[in-house]
């Protein structure tokens, strides 16, 4: 099969696209899926530079990727939910690949009204977003959360979440995006890129934070002692054991496909929007993750079958 794979860690020319890679291995329990596309992440290009390595070690020579959408080609003898021709969406591993081998636990179908393609774009970032505001923050109906990045693939899933769940937001976005973030619909705005901004923000029951550094520290200082900080990026360490009144979590996505077929539900029913950025071919990874690291870009999809 076809897909692209790294030897070593290093830049981006280190993804190579390559012919007769051997194809996954079905099991009892696993669907293989011709795929549609995958999405890119800022997980893979952290991976494959070697960033997270503690993380999320690799065995060399390895396939990126973390979400896939597509059809179904082969079943496992003990799955019976899945047949051969459906229309499915992973969050999982390897899925640069014109074939992406999945447990079945891991997989949902796309709803019709939802394009395959796009649907790649779902997983990771609705499974990070929901799960900062979920488990992360625990905020609930009438409390106040700022969710900095709101306009971001995640921040704009934690805003969905915490919409859902009854809070007031507070969008944290770009002094140069506050026009563009009022289509969020959130209770109020917030440029964090604006000391002043911040400093006049009052105490905030909870923050999701997408962004990391030296923001999410200066947001930090304005949960209120008993908040809660959920963050899915990285934070410095002077936050570490120093705001002992902030309840502080870090978000790794864990697998969750019936939140992934909400989220494309909610897609489908014009409750949910996913902006994608830009659609490439699968052969260009290497392009699609130089475009990606220098940011600003939004969503990028991979077309497998354009290839």
């Amino acid at each position: 099969m076809r897909a692209v794979r790294i030897y070593e860690y290093g830049s981006p020319e280190q993804l190579r696209f390559e012919e007769g890679v051997p194809e996954p291995q079905v099991t009892a329990d696993t669907v293989l899926i011709e795929a549609a596309a995958a999405s890119v992440n800022p997980i893979d290009w952290k991976m494959r530079s070697g960033a997270r390595q503690k993380d999320f070690p690799l065995t060399l020579p390895a396939i990126l990727g973390k979400d896939v959408s597509g059809i179904v080609r082969t079943v496992g003898s003990n799955v019976h939910n899945f047949k051969v021709g459906d229309r499915v969406v992973a969050f999982s591993n390897a899925t640069y690949a014109q074939l992406v081998g999945v447990e079945s636990s891991l997989v949902t179908h796309v709803p019709d009204g939802v394009n395959l393609i796009d649907a790649a774009a779902i997983p990771l970032i609705s499974l990070t977003g929901d799960q900062l505001v979920r488990v992360a923050t625990k905020v609930r109906q009438g409390q106040t959360i700022l969710v900095s990045g709101a306009l971001g693939s995640v921040g704009r899933a934690a805003v969905h979440t915490a919409k859902k769940l009854g809070a007031r937001i507070v969008a944290g976005v770009r002094s140069k995006q506050l026009s563009e973030a009022a289509a969020l619909e959130t209770w109020s705005v917030v440029a964090i890129d604006d000391d002043e901004a911040i400093a006049g923000l009052g105490a905030v029951d909870a923050v999701a934070d997408t962004v990391g550094g030296d923001t999410a520290m200066k947001l930090l200082r304005k949960v209120r002692d008993g908040g809660s900080f959920g963050y899915a990026s990285v934070l410095p360490e002077a936050a570490k054991g120093q705001y002992t009144g902030v309840e502080i979590k870090r978000v790794f996505a864990r697998a969750d496909p019936s939140k992934v077929r909400e989220f494309a539900d909610d897609i489908r029913d014009g409750k949910f929007s996913l902006p994608i950025a830009r659609r490439m071919p699968l052969r260009e990874a290497a392009e699609a993750h130089r475009l990606g690291e220098k940011g600003g870009i939004g969503k990028i999809i991979l077309e497998a079958g354009n290839i």
